[in-house]
């Protein structure tokens, strides 16, 4: 039997992932703001519905996420679903990081950002091959954002009181909610909250002067940020 031609063989990183998904271009203009708001609720997701499954029910969030991800590949081979199949893809790896996190680890920050980084290095070949980027930029800017966010809880000490929260009995957390919120009320915290904030804001914002639908979803990702933590702010006060 003679050998296949060199033509019928792949000849780019990224053909294998062509002949899977059968990709097709978006549109001639890219939905930038459908990224944008996608992205901005798929960050906010965790907060309101995985935080109470991954409590209750860490192993059916796991394997969620295997969920997420194979309908994410079914959605990519729909021209009309591809957007959505991107950012499934990019979500799959938060969703991951947040089950095993937060259903095993979580006593530990230390771990925190290790493990949302889990799905870093698949972003990478994805980006590598030109591939999958609207869900990959979304992954980035989620990233980001919990690493800042990580960031203000060691720049004021706040660690000790995420691993309370972590430990005590449930009629207990508001005590440690409201003992975190005293600790932060200073000159020092404020004004490194400020600063953290300007990040988010800049590092949000520029981007979307691209007319790319993939460096929107990173806004939506990175500014999200800023309401899912004035979010749990409120809560802490109100606690």
């Amino acid at each position: 039997m003679l050998p296949s031609s060199p033509s019928s063989l792949p000849t780019r990183p990224d053909a294998i992932y062509e002949e899977v998904v059968s990709p097709i271009p978006l549109s001639s203009v890219e939905p930038r703001l459908p990224a944008f708001l996608a992205a901005a609720f798929l960050v906010s997701v965790p907060v309101f519905f995985q935080a109470p499954l991954v409590r209750s029910q860490p192993w059916l969030s796991l394997l969620l996420s295997g969920l997420l991800f194979f309908s994410g590949l079914q959605m990519l081979r729909q021209p009309q679903l591809r957007l959505w199949g991107d950012l499934a893809i990019g979500f799959t790896w938060t969703w991951l990081a947040g089950s095993l996190y937060w259903g095993w680890f979580r006593w530990e920050p230390i771990l925190h950002l290790p493990m949302e980084a889990i799905g870093l290095p698949v972003v990478c070949i994805c980006l590598l091959v030109n591939q999958a980027k609207v869900g990959s930029y979304f992954y980035l800017g989620s990233l980001l954002g919990t690493a800042i966010t990580d960031l203000y809880f060691y720049w004021v000490d706040l660690i000790p009181y995420w691993r309370r929260l972590m430990a005590v009995d449930p009629a207990e957390i508001p005590q440690v909610l409201q003992a975190a919120v005293q600790h932060i009320q200073t000159p020092a915290a404020v004004e490194r909250a400020v600063i953290l904030l300007i990040l988010l804001i800049v590092l949000g914002t520029l981007p979307m002067s691209s007319k790319k639908a993939h460096w929107w979803a990173f806004s939506g990702a990175v500014l999200s940020t800023i309401l899912v933590d004035a979010l749990f702010f409120m809560a802490s006060v109100l606690a």
